[in-house]
């Protein structure tokens, strides 16, 4: 009965696959546009597909050696085989650990490339069809764009629910599932990262030489550097989104399955039967969030002459309809399972914490609310008043959402224990499937209004794609706030499988190890973000320096003489080597770290670390995510129309805050929250191994 009931999510994870192969299906039967458009596209989509097979070729071997290391020396069981074997758990996991856990994490890694493959491959595709759509209208491109980005978003929860549902009838085994857990969390902290400093270091070298010192529109084809930004788009802000957030939905299923094989002491009911029930809930919990967000895709819809609010609104009916769905199947699901009803409220509390960080992140980052808008008022009296500006609102953007998470962790945990407040992890990701789709089309609108600027399409095609982009600025914040939310429930969540695992009953504040270690966790973010920070530094000034060399040795080329043309290829290069150069040292962190905290210190101080990670990491993952976009649509207001318009001096200077922004937004502060679930792992995996 048991093995029937884990099935069935893994069949409704198959359906969700299929359901992304019709949708992009039907995506591709769409015109790809004029000739030009198509050449260009071209182009991205050899950039974007050469980097991604580099980029894969160096984690295969990251991949092999660290399963090497797990099979070898991973040979425990931290929750104890008795209380596994209670659960019907073949004999396949009773034995030996170290392989097993080997082979899950290959298939986390595997599974988290795979996400990031899909969703990168529709985006390379729908980014010329929603160009050309846009020819028509700009709710034609809303539709092909928001079709492409459901591609993604269902092959993320698709494969994730697949993948430990799978593993799970295999094992029932939450150590073995914490192997794959840190495979997905690994490919994708490499795949933020690396696509993070590839994408931004294109844009601030495009933005800095062509908008600024050039004088020349955005995406000109003058600019050697446009491709290599429309690449980035798709390697940064979609393969690396998609394994982010393969990895935040893997984490938070694993963290609620692993407190499921002791959860039942929560409500005093020990029982074989109630555990089992409990593992089973977050596995069905995911399939009918999936089976809503497909249902929900139905729900967004506008008219041919939709202004910015309505789109917005298209958008937040098909996540409000997905959310009303999956409580509605919660509540029915709860019931035949006989469970406590207490945990409907835990799946409601994860939803409207969800809900409430979305629509603060859209009220500190869209144009259409007064903080964006006061940014960009402040750029009549130059840069460092824009720069001021959006610190200000980034700091202030990160109130609401940590009061809602600290409520609802209070909440949760007064339900259900720790085993709520992962249960609460997974409410919030149980409609990731749209609300994935809404964060992944805004690059795709992005990469549009490229093709529309250097395939000389008519101005307003470009003008239907910038609103659709400012649009998309705001549910990419609002979906890194979903990601960076779901977090803190997450980590916390595997922050108690670790202490169960190691046996430490309480991390006490006044002992020295804790201290030092919480001290240490508050710090690596910091360390982190430096690192990534200074990579997209170094390569953008790099990328500077080659536009700056190509405008002034190509005789005519910034004149825009017929038949002269840049070297792309090379910008693409330079863009490449130095995110697949610098990716390493700050993801060596989150793997490093904890390794070295208890092997010096010992356990409590590790505990102490995830502690301290988890605080900093937060609020400065939020600030980073929301300061960037507020600075980018900030901009976009002004190029609309106000405080002078395009190449004015406040333009100017908003683009100075957009730049400074790019890398907040784009590459550390969506690293982050990746960082503190993967340090978290880590410590559940190896952390007992120093006991």
């Amino acid at each position: 009965m048991i093995g029937l009931a884990v099935l069935i999510p893994a069949m409704v994870a198959l359906g969700g696959l299929a359901a992304a192969a019709l949708i992009g299906r039907r995506m591709l039967a769409h015109p790809e546009g004029p000739p030009q458009v198509v050449q260009i596209g071209r182009l991205i989509r050899q950039g974007a597909m050469a980097f991604l097979r580099r980029e894969y070729s160096i984690l295969a071997v990251f991949v092999t050696g660290v399963a090497v290391v797990i099979g070898a020396l991973i040979d425990y069981n931290a929750l104890g085989n008795a209380r596994i074997a209670e659960l019907n758990a073949p004999a396949i996991a009773l034995r030996g650990q170290g392989p097993w856990t080997a082979l899950a994490f290959v298939l986390g890694a595997l599974g988290s490339g795979a996400a990031g493959f899909v969703g990168m491959s529709a985006a390379i595709r729908g980014n010329t069809r929603t160009a050309a759509a846009a020819i028509e209208g700009l709710n034609p491109a809303l539709r092909i764009a928001f079709s492409t980005g459901t591609v993604m978003g269902l092959a993320v929860v698709g494969i994730g629910l697949l993948g430990v549902a799978g593993l799970w009838f295999v094992f029932r085994d939450p150590n073995v599932l914490a192997g794959f857990a840190f495979g997905a969390s690994s490919v994708a902290l490499f795949a933020r990262v690396g696509g993070g400093i590839y994408t931004k270091a294109a844009d601030v070298g495009a933005d800095l030489v062509g908008k600024v010192e050039a004088g020349i529109p955005e995406d000109d084809p003058r600019n050697p550097a446009t491709i290599a930004d429309n690449v980035g788009d798709n390697v940064g802000d979609v393969a690396g989104m998609g394994a982010d957030l393969f990895e935040s939905y893997v984490g938070a299923l694993v963290a609620s399955l692993a407190l499921a094989v002791a959860g039942a002491a929560a409500f005093g009911l020990p029982a074989p039967d109630f555990d089992a029930s409990l593992a089973v809930l977050p596995l069905w919990l995911a399939a009918i969030g999936i089976v809503a967000s497909v249902v929900a895709t139905s729900f967004v819809r506008t008219g041919p002459t939709a202004s910015m609010g309505r789109l917005l609104w298209a958008l937040r009916a098909g996540i409000f309809a997905a959310a009303f769905f999956a409580l509605g199947g919660a509540a029915v699901l709860i019931a035949v399972l006989e469970l406590p009803f207490e945990l409907f409220w835990v799946v409601l509390t994860g939803l409207v914490v969800g809900q409430v960080i979305g629509l603060a992140t859209e009220y500190f980052t869209s144009y259409q609310y007064r903080p964006t808008r006061w940014i960009a008022s402040q750029s009549v009296t130059g840069p460092a008043s824009v720069v001021i500006a959006g610190v200000a609102v980034g700091f202030m953007s990160v109130v609401v959402p940590a009061i809602a998470i600290a409520a609802g962790i209070w909440v949760a945990n007064e339900l259900a224990g720790l085993y709520g407040v992962a249960l609460a992890a997974v409410g919030m990701l149980s409609t990731l499937g749209i609300t994935l789709a809404t964060d992944a089309y805004g690059p795709v609108a992005d990469n549009a209004g490229g093709l529309a600027e250097q395939g000389g399409l008519d101005p307003v095609v470009r003008h239907r794609t910038d609103a659709l982009d400012a649009l998309g600025n705001t549910t990419a914040a609002t979906g890194k706030g979903f990601a960076i939310g779901s977090a803190v429930l997450t980590a916390l969540a595997l922050g108690a499988a670790y202490v169960a695992a190691v046996q430490v009953d309480v991390l006490n504040l006044t002992d020295a190890r804790v201290l030092i270690g919480l001290v240490l966790g508050g710090m690596l973010p910091m360390l982190f973000s430096a690192l990534t920070m200074h990579a997209v530094g170094a390569a953008a000034g790099d990328m500077i320096a080659e536009v700056r060399r190509q405008f002034h040795e190509i005789p005519g080329l910034l004149e825009g003489r017929p038949g002269v043309e840049p070297d792309a290829a090379r910008a693409v290069d330079i863009s490449t080597q130095g995110a697949l150069r610098a990716m390493f040292p700050p993801a060596s962190i989150a793997v490093l770290a904890p390794i070295l905290v208890v092997a010096t210190l010992g356990p409590e101080a590790l505990g102490g670390l995830l502690m301290g990670s988890v605080a900093t990491g937060f609020l400065l993952a939020l600030f980073m995510a929301n300061a960037g976009g507020a600075w980018d649509n900030a901009k976009k207001w002004i190029e609309i129309g106000h405080h002078g318009g395009k190449g004015s001096a406040p333009h100017a200077a908003a683009i100075t805050g957009d730049t400074i922004g790019d890398p907040f937004k784009d590459t550390s502060g969506p690293s982050i929250n990746i960082l503190l679930k993967l340090m978290a792992i880590v410590a559940v995996i190896f952390g007992p191994l120093f006991v």
